[in-house]
């Protein structure tokens, strides 16, 4: 299966979204993420319900949504009707994770679960057959922009053998530093998705970034 790629709405100009999403509805990308931040979980505040509901409307593509805040169950069926596709969580804020999963399918979404730098594969050990992704953490979140963590690569291995003994076919997803110097080597390690924010909205073409790590 040829990887999927993720622009990251998180690095755009918030002064044009609709600009920004037009960009990547007319690309390969299919998936679009979106980074949720409520300054609790997270060191920072990036935007929500309203923003996603408000731009649903101009792209067909895939809503990455990936909540990086406190209490997430409260916020699963708002998330879905303002447009959501794929719902992760972080392991991490969730008390009852497998509680949170359901919800998540329930409510008629794919449910993904994210692991920061310092979060263990192994803390999966006994969800990974209910998720339909996992998020790797390549960076600490909160901001974009940030160096790309090595272990990373390492993380990834141990992923894709934990989703192999466990029967799962949780997609693989990498955030965080991913670029034209590490597209290639995340894909070879596992990654199935991967989340491109300064590396596509930071450049001079955008559109031609988009290419080059989607391959095509």
């Amino acid at each position: 299966m040829a990887h999927i790629l993720a622009p990251s709405l998180l690095s755009a100009d918030f002064t044009d979204l609709r600009s920004a999403v037009e960009l990547v509805d007319q690309s390969p990308a299919p998936w679009l993420h979106l980074d949720v931040m409520d300054g609790v979980f997270v060191p920072n505040i990036s935007y929500g319900i309203p923003v996603i509901k408000a731009i649903r409307s101009l792209t067909k593509k895939v809503f990455d949504t990936h909540l990086m805040i406190v209490d997430p169950d409260r916020y699963i069926t708002a998330f879905k009707e303002a447009g959501a596709d794929v719902l992760t969580v972080h392991i991490e804020a969730c008390t009852h994770l497998h509680r949170t999963v359901q919800a998540i399918k329930a409510a008629g979404m794919q449910a993904g679960v994210s692991l920061n730098p310092h979060t263990p594969i192994a803390s999966l050990e006994d969800t990974i057959a209910d998720v339909d992704l996992v998020l790797v953490m390549s960076v600490n979140p909160g901001f974009g922009g940030q160096k790309f963590i090595r272990n990373t690569y390492h993380k990834l291995d141990q992923l894709r053998d934990l989703r192999e003994r466990r029967g799962s076919k949780a997609l693989i997803e990498v955030d965080g530093g991913v670029g034209p110097d590490n597209h290639k080597d995340l894909v070879a390690h596992g990654a199935d998705v991967l989340v491109a924010g300064n590396s596509v909205f930071g450049v001079k073409d955008p559109k031609a970034a988009i290419d080059l790590l989607s391959g095509t």
